[in-house]
């Protein structure tokens, strides 16, 4: 929800506050890994029952996250390799919170609520893997409406919190987790099947880094449209609600004249080659240009 509709929001308070660290001379990559440091303390307190510790470092370990992207940006080093990094440090954070709070449901509860907190984990998962999928196949995707950015990362750690103010609300604060946690997963998948509607590609097609005889290469094609519509939705001419039938329709067209076009080119490109080749061989010859003595042939010879 945040990245989806407050995010314009969010980022005019970030920005300054992130200008502002990097002028103390802290990096993104430190955010980052203090970000976890501060994860694994919050678990270790929730999993010795100190659950009222448990919110003010789980709201640190929460700005940390908030403010190392504005970071980067401020210092000119966001970079891939740095958003990977931070991408790994948040799973393993949340793997981290999950474990400590199992823990605390292990020693003062039935042993089977210790389930409950992995099954928010996985749901948690999904909700990134989707969106990644999704992504990496150059799917047209949003958030998935309302309920597709209803419980991401921020939004799980604030609920997350709520059920660390009394021992007896941290149970149904989890499983409220994991059912919205679901949920959000669930409208992600729906959006992402509607946005991959097309034509059903060949396994030489669907391979990766597979082309066709034309020289056309469907992963760039969809980096391509990934970027397309990346940079439509900043620009403002992507917005949720646009029916994604239109949207994929444009995109089957945009390929089909792409592939097209690259045919044209490659049957201009041999007709070239060959007229090339036939100017070259002198009229008469042998094919491999070489042209044989007056009176060397089979008949001359008496053959």
């Amino acid at each position: 929800m945040f990245d989806g509709r407050w995010r314009r929001g969010v980022d005019r308070f970030t920005g300054p506050v992130g200008r502002r660290i990097v002028r103390l001379g802290v990096t993104a990559d430190v955010l980052t890994a203090s970000g976890l440091v501060f994860a694994v303390a919050t678990a270790v307190v929730v999993a010795t029952g100190h659950l009222w510790a448990g919110i003010p470092l789980l709201a640190v370990t929460g700005f940390h996250d908030l403010f190392d992207g504005p970071v980067a940006k401020a210092a000119g080093t966001a970079s891939v390799r740095g958003a990977l990094f931070d991408s790994v440090m948040d799973r393993f954070a949340d793997g981290v919170l999950m474990a400590g709070v199992a823990w605390y449901l292990v020693s003062v509860h039935d042993g089977e609520l210790a389930l409950l907190p992995l099954a928010v984990l996985a749901a948690a998962s999904l909700v990134s893997y989707v969106r990644a999928k999704a992504d990496s196949l150059g799917l047209p995707m949003t958030n998935g409406g309302v309920f597709g950015g209803l419980m991401e990362r921020a939004e799980r750690m604030i609920l997350l919190g709520a059920g660390f103010l009394e021992p007896w609300l941290l149970v149904p604060v989890l499983w409220a987790l994991f059912g919205l946690t679901m949920l959000t997963a669930i409208a992600r998948f729906v959006t992402a099947w509607r946005a991959a509607e097309g034509p059903v590609l060949s396994e030489r097609e669907t391979h990766a880094g597979a082309r066709t005889p034309s020289g056309f290469s469907w992963r760039s094609e969809r980096s391509a449209r990934s970027r397309s519509v990346r940079r439509a939705r900043r620009d403002g001419y992507l917005v949720p609600g646009q029916p994604r039938g239109e949207l994929a329709a444009r995109w089957r067209a945009r390929r089909q004249e792409a592939l097209e076009s690259r045919t044209a080119r490659a049957r201009a490109r041999r007709e070239r080659t060959e007229a090339a080749r036939a100017a070259r061989v002198p009229h008469g010859a042998s094919r491999s240009g070489h042209r044989g003595p007056r009176g060397s042939g089979p008949a001359d010879r008496g053959v």
